[in-house]
């Protein structure tokens, strides 16, 4: 008597007599995938890898997702972006830039004649896009090495903070970070146009220190560091935004520690909560100096 013919469950057309080690079906050699014992069909590899626990950092963050550090990369290259379009469209700057309230006038290439703008107008918007957008190659004391030392500063530390935060926690980060440095430029010098991403940055330097701390490392570098950090905010006051920095640098400190020192059980839910809690902050101070600018304007 003839044994029975047994065909690949994929493949019906394919004869075969291995079958995968956990569901016993039937596979051929173009559906086998190697296993500790035997060969295993395409779904119980995915059924495995759904049940394998992923691993993460100390903060919360998959280590296999912070490989490569994409959201350093991407916040580059819209910021280089950003300035490769400001540079074909000067009128960039005054229509997006950081402006809690003020008149644009015709040169500035916005409209026509003289015009009210900025977040007390209901231009919301330039909070985020004020941190997008640098100072032209003429412009300022920097001119194009404003960009350049963003991107550089970006690059060094970006990736190290997105590697142990993760690349949600650390975006998440980055954006109220930026946002913060917005806010306090509206709070303190709503009437002047403010760009650059230096408020998300030192809000990035100060996760920085909160993550060396929490993962126990040697304090005399990282010390230095933030206290070079410190020096240049008050230097450069002199003919920077402080505002953006300080604002960038307590939202993202504040941000950070609610990252690192949240209790394991829960603490997703805990750090979302947290950032959640700063965003409605910051958007309460936001409503209260619209109301005051708008209610006492100029």
């Amino acid at each position: 008597m003839e044994a029975a013919v047994t065909t690949c469950y994929r493949h019906p057309k394919y004869e075969t007599y291995v079958s995968c080690t956990r569901c016993d079906r039937y596979i051929c050699p173009d559906c086998m995938r190697e296993a500790a014992v035997g060969h295993q069909c395409p779904e119980c590899v995915k059924d495995g890898h759904r049940s394998v626990r992923q691993a993460r950092t100390v903060f919360g963050g998959s280590v296999a997702g912070a490989a490569a550090p994409v959201v350093t990369y991407t916040l580059i290259a819209v910021n280089v972006l950003a300035y490769l379009g400001e540079l074909a469209r000067p009128d960039i700057v005054p229509r997006f830039g950081m402006l809690g309230w003020g008149v644009l006038g015709p040169e500035s290439g916005v409209h026509p004649g003289p015009s009210v703008a900025g977040v007390a107008e209901g231009e919301w918007y330039r909070l985020f896009t004020g941190a997008f957008l640098h100072l032209s190659p003429t412009g300022g004391t920097f001119g194009i090495m404003h960009i350049v030392m963003n991107m550089f500063c970006l690059w060094n530390i970006g990736r190290t903070v997105e590697e142990q935060l993760g690349r949600a926690r650390y975006a998440g980060l980055y954006l109220l970070s930026a946002l913060g440095g917005s806010v306090l430029v509206y709070l303190i010098a709503p009437h002047s146009i403010v760009v650059g991403a230096s408020g998300a940055i030192f809000g990035v330097s100060a996760s920085y220190y909160v993550i060396c701390r929490r993962l126990g490392h040697d304090m005399r570098a990282v010390n230095r560091f933030l206290a070079g950090l410190l020096i240049w905010m008050v230097v450069s006051a002199l003919f920077t935004s402080w505002q953006a920095h300080l604002g960038g640098l307590l939202t993202g400190g504040l941000v950070s520690l609610a990252l690192a020192y949240a209790p394991r059980k829960n603490r997703t839910a805990i750090q979302v909560v947290a950032a959640a809690g700063v965003l409605a902050l910051l958007i309460v101070l936001v409503l209260m100096k619209t109301s005051s600018l708008t209610s006492y304007p100029g």
